[in-house]
C-alpha cells in the first residue's frame, strides 16, 4: 500500500499501480467525471499515469484550476487539428498549446482560412467529439520518432531540437497522432461544447525571419451554457474594444510615423492628468516622495543593473560621444543612482521614491496592440529602500495602498506569487530568504495567492496582482518585487545604529502597471462611460439658441473656476441632436440652456445615466459634481 496526500492534507491508502484516474473515483465518482488532470509532487501529470510511490496528489478539474482547463483546451486543440487533417491532409502542422483563454494551433497552408472553411473544421471536430476516442499517450527513440513524423517537416525540426536523452511522447487519438508532452483529457469525448473563434498569420516560432504560418484561435467549455456565456462575452468585449472607443471619444491615436508609440489627444490628456494627480495625492498620503529620473544613461550603468545581459534585446540604444547608451526600459537604476545621492542612515529607513517614469521597450510589431502593448509607456514606478526588519511591514503597507486604489475604481483582484526563474541572479539563501518574507506578508494579511513558479524577475520574486474587470476578464497590473540583488549590485549603504554600514532591502512597486495600459483597461471596463471624477469632459453645456450663448459663457467660466471640466457646443443644431452627439461622447451630464434657465440663473440637468432630471440652480449642480468627486461616484 502507498499513501497519498490529498489537498486538504488528509491522508488515503490505496494500491500501487493505479492510475490518477482509478484513485480519483475512490475518492469520488462524480470527481473522477469533472477530472481534467491532476497535480501530482507539484507536477501537473495525466489521469492514466500511475502512482507508484507515496506522493501528493490534488485532482483538477475544469472548474478548479488553470491547469485543469488548459489540459480541456490543449486537447481540443488536438482535435481541432485532427480535424483540419481530415478535410486538408496536404496542410502541414505546426504547434498547438493552450493559453490563458483558449487554445489556438498553427498550420502551413498556402492559404487563410476563410469563415466558410472555419464553420467545416468546427462541424467535423464535433464529428471527433462524438466519436469518443480514447486518447494514448506512447514515447518513441529519436530515429524512430522522426520517421512517424517524416511528413511533417515542423515537428521532425522540433524533435531535433530535443535534447540527447529527452524523452519523446507522443498522443494518439483514433487515426490522428501528435508529438506533444501533454498532459491531455483521456478521450475526444471529455471536450462538450467548442467554438473557432478567428484566424490570423502567425510566425513560426514568433520570428519574423521564420515562414508566416496561419494560427486558427478557439475556445470549448464542458457545458453548452458556459459557451453561450463567453460568447457573449466577446461580442460585449469588441463593443467596449478600447481602440475604437479610443477614437469615437477622441483620446488617443497612434500614427503610422511611430508605430507602438501613442499620441494622447487633448481630452485623453484630460484623462491621463486626472489618474496622474489621483496618483500623486494617494502616494503623499502615505509617505512617498516623487522623483524623476533621465530616459537615457549609459551602457555602463545597464551592465551593474544587468539589463544589459539580461534585457538587451528588448532594449533601444544610441551613442553620445562615441560612448553607448540605453534608452531606459525600466525606471529602477536611475532610481538606485537618487539613492546614492547621499549618504542614509537607519533613521531615514523606509525611504519610498515614487516615479512616473516614461520607459521604452521593442515589441514586436505583430504583437502591438492600442495601448495595451506599445512600446513606449509611464510606470507609475516606486522603489522602497528598507532595513530587512522592515521587510514584511512594507510589503504589509503596499498591499493595503493597492487594494485601496483598486477599490476606487471598482476592480476585484486576485494575488500570485511568482518564483525564481532559471535566468536570475543571487544565491540560493537570498533567494530563499525573499520569497519567504512574501508568502509572511501575504499569510500575515491572509491574502489568498497562488503561486506561479519559475515566473519572477531575475533580480527577485514578486507578487502579481490580477484584477478582473466587469466582463469577468483578468489583466495583470500591480506588482511587487523583493530586491537583494541591486542593491549589492550598485553597493548600496546606510549606517546602522551600530555605526557601521548595512545593506538595504530594495523593493520595486507598480499599481496601475502602466499609465497607458490601464487607461485601455479602463476604457473597456467603463465601455467608455468614466464615472464623472474621472470623465475628461464632465459637463457639456447645450445652448438651445444664440440669444442662451451668452450665460453659457458665463455658466463655463463659473465651473472652470470650480475646477470642472466643461465645454459647450455651440453649433446651429437642434437640441435634440446635440443630446444625441453628448450621450454618444458619453459626458456625465448636459446642461440644456433656454430662456426659463437664464431667467432663473439655472440649469435644466439631463444625466447620462438617469437621464432628464430637471432644472437645478447653478450652485446646486456645481455642489452635486464636487461630491462627486469627493466620494468618487461609480
Amino acid at each position: 500500500m502507498i499513501k497519498i496526500t490529498l489537498k486538504d492534507n488528509s491522508i488515503m491508502e490505496v494500491e500501487e499501480n493505479l492510475t490518477v484516474l482509478e484513485i480519483a473515483k475512490k475518492i469520488s465518482e462524480g470527481l473522477a467525471r469533472m477530472a481534467t488532470v491532476a497535480e501530482m509532487d507539484g507536477e501537473i501529470v495525466d489521469l492514466r499515469t500511475v502512482v507508484n510511490k507515496d506522493c501528493t496528489l490534488n485532482i483538477l478539474t475544469f472548474e478548479s484550476a488553470l491547469d485543469g482547463k488548459k489540459a480541456y483546451w490543449h486537447t481540443t486543440s488536438h482535435i481541432m487539428a485532427q480535424a483540419i487533417k481530415r478535410l486538408y491532409p496536404e496542410i502541414k502542422l505546426a504547434i498547438g498549446p493552450s493559453i490563458d483563454n483558449g487554445f489556438y494551433y498553427d498550420f502551413d497552408t498556402d492559404k487563410p482560412f476563410t469563415p466558410e472553411m472555419l464553420e467545416a473544421i468546427e462541424k467535423e471536430m464535433k464529428k471527433v467529439i462524438k466519436e469518443d476516442l480514447p486518447i494514448e499517450r506512447f514515447e518513441l527513440p529519436r530515429k524512430e520518432a522522426l520517421e512517424l513524423m517524416k511528413d511533417e517537416p515542423y515537428k521532425q525540426e522540433l524533435i531535433n531540437d530535443l535534447p540527447e536523452g529527452e524523452t519523446i511522447s507522443f498522443y494518439k487519438q483514433g487515426e490522428f497522432t501528435d508529438l506533444c508532452a501533454g498532459p491531455h483529457l483521456t478521450s475526444t469525448g471529455k471536450v462538450k461544447a467548442v467554438k473557432l473563434l478567428s484566424s490570423s498569420g502567425a510566425y513560426w516560432r514568433g520570428d519574423e525571419k521564420n515562414k508566416m504560418l496561419q494560427r486558427i484561435y478557439g475556445i470549448s467549455f464542458p457545458k453548452a451554457s458556459a459557451l453561450e456565456e463567453y460568447v457573449n462575452m466577446l461580442e460585449e468585449a469588441k463593443k467596449r474594444d478600447h481602440k475604437k472607443l479610443g477614437k469615437q471619444l477622441e483620446l488617443f491615436m497612434v500614427a503610422p510615423e511611430g508605430p507602438g508609440f501613442p499620441f494622447f489627444l487633448p481630452k485623453g490628456m484630460a484623462l491621463r492628468n486626472v489618474l496622474e494627480d489621483f496618483w500623486r495625492k494617494i502616494h503623499v498620503k502615505n509617505g512617498y516622495q516623487e522623483i524623476k529620473t533621465p530616459v537615457i544613461l549609459n551602457e555602463q550603468l545597464w551592465h551593474t543593473s544587468g539589463h544589459w545581459d539580461h534585457y538587451k534585446e528588448n532594449m533601444y540604444t544610441t551613442k553620445i560621444d562615441d560612448v553607448d547608451f540605453g534608452i531606459k526600459p525600466m525606471n529602477c537604476p536611475g532610481g538606485m543612482l537618487v539613492y546614492k545621492n547621499k549618504m542614509h542612515s537607519y533613521r531615514d529607513l523606509p525611504i519610498r521614491m515614487g516615479e512616473l517614469g516614461l520607459v521604452h521597450r521593442h515589441e514586436k510589431s505583430g504583437e502591438l496592440n492600442g495601448l495595451f502593448r506599445v512600446r513606449c509607456f509611464t510606470q507609475d514606478d516606486a522603489h522602497i529602500f528598507c532595513m530587512p526588519s522592515q521587510i514584511e511591514s512594507e510589503i504589509v503597507r503596499l498591499m493595503k495602498l493597492i487594494n485601496e486604489v483598486y477599490s476606487i475604481f471598482g476592480f476585484n483582484y486576485t494575488v500570485e506569487l511568482s518564483t525564481r526563474p532559471e535566468d536570475s541572479m543571487g544565491s540560493d539563501e537570498a533567494w530563499e530568504m525573499a520569497e519567504n518574507a512574501l508568502k509572511k506578508a501575504l499569510e500575515h494579511e491572509n491574502v489568498e495567492y497562488v503561486i506561479n513558479e519559475g515566473d519572477g524577475a531575475f533580480y527577485g520574486p514578486k507578487i502579481d496582482f490580477h484584477i478582473k474587470d466587469c466582463l469577468g476578464r483578468e489583466w495583470q497590473c500591480g506588482t511587487i518585487q523583493l530586491d537583494f540583488q541591486m542593491p549589492e549590485r550598485f553597493d548600496l549603504t546606510y549606517i546602522g545604529e551600530d555605526g557601521e554600514k548595512h545593506r538595504p532591502v530594495m523593493l520595486h512597486r507598480v499599481i496601475f502597471g502602466s499609465i497607458e495600459r490601464f487607461i485601455g483597461i479602463l476604457i473597456e471596463h467603463f465601455a467608455g462611460a468614466f464615472p464623472t471624477w474621472l470623465a475628461p469632459v464632465q459637463v457639456r453645456i447645450l445652448p438651445i439658441a444664440d440669444s442662451h450663448k451668452e450665460y453659457a459663457e458665463k455658466l463655463k467660466k463659473e465651473f472652470e473656476e470650480n475646477e470642472i471640466r466643461v465645454e459647450i457646443d455651440e453649433r446651429e443644431e437642434k437640441i435634440g441632436y446635440k443630446i444625441r452627439e453628448a450621450q454618444l461622447q458619453k459626458i456625465p451630464y448636459m446642461l440644456i440652456i433656454g430662456d426659463k434657465e437664464v431667467e432663473a440663473n439655472a440649469v435644466g440637468v439631463r444625466s447620462r445615466k438617469d437621464g432628464d432630471i430637471g432644472a437645478m440652480k447653478v450652485t446646486e449642480f456645481i455642489a452635486k459634481i464636487k461630491e462627486e468627486e469627493r466620494t468618487f461616484a461609480k
